[in-house]
């Protein structure tokens, strides 16, 4: 990887009734960002939180906030995660019909903005905005869930991105979320980010599950260098 790993945890499935107690539980167990997940019920089943939680969670921590926009309309809530205190802001391709144009509002308001697909939709639909974003997320389960199980035909996306990614520069960081595990971390060894919720939350030992997790990449890139 040309960029040191990042670790992830997801909001989404900690204990939702202590929530400042979990961000600074897998601050101190080596987290690198906070994923904060946004449903809406609409372009995914679930809900969950929006711009006053995060508020109220910023002070916690001195992390950054990684909030993945699971959303339609996206643009309506840009200015309120901005003031929530959001550091990456990250919109489905899938969401909008102008995604440049909310990509530019995003950085206008010193937020990073990411793009992320579908496990259905190819690389290729955000091959457009690659230069223009900090982040690309792939999931690899589909969003609107915590907990699914890790889709193993989606490693490939992180490949091809990487392929693509790599005359630019600077570079967007390629996260991944979706069912990682010290298992299937090292399918996705190429990313730069590894958005993790029930492995870490769900185990007894967060700075452990956050371990394996650099073990497993470290592990892979020793036998396949890149």
């Amino acid at each position: 990887m040309s960029k040191s790993l990042r670790v992830a945890p997801s909001l989404l499935s900690s204990d939702f009734s202590r929530l400042g107690e979990e961000i600074q539980a897998v601050e101190k167990a080596g987290a690198d960002w906070i994923h904060i997940d946004v449903m809406d019920g609409h372009f995914v089943p679930d809900l969950t939180l929006g711009p006053p939680v995060v508020k109220k969670l910023r002070p916690v921590t001195k992390l950054p906030f990684d909030v993945h926009l699971m959303i339609s309309h996206p643009e309506n809530f840009i200015e309120s995660f901005a003031q929530a205190g959001a550091d990456y802001l990250t919109i489905h391709v899938e969401a909008v019909s102008k995604p440049l144009e909310i990509i530019k509002s995003i950085k206008s308001l010193n937020m990073k903005p990411g793009i992320s697909l579908r496990p259905s939709t190819s690389v290729e639909a955000l091959k457009p905005f690659l230069p223009a974003v900090d982040l690309v997320l792939v999931m690899t389960v589909e969003p609107g869930k915590g907990g699914q199980a890790f889709l193993n035909n989606q490693a490939d996306k992180v490949r091809q991105l990487r392929e693509m990614v790599k005359s630019l520069s600077p570079s967007p960081l390629i996260a991944v979320d979706g069912g990682i595990t010290e298992k299937t971390a090292k399918q996705v060894a190429l990313a730069d980010v590894l958005v993790s919720g029930s492995f870490i939350f769900k185990s007894s030992d967060y700075a452990l599950a956050i371990s394996q997790l650099r073990n497993s990449v470290t592990q892979r890139e020793s036998t396949n260098p890149v």
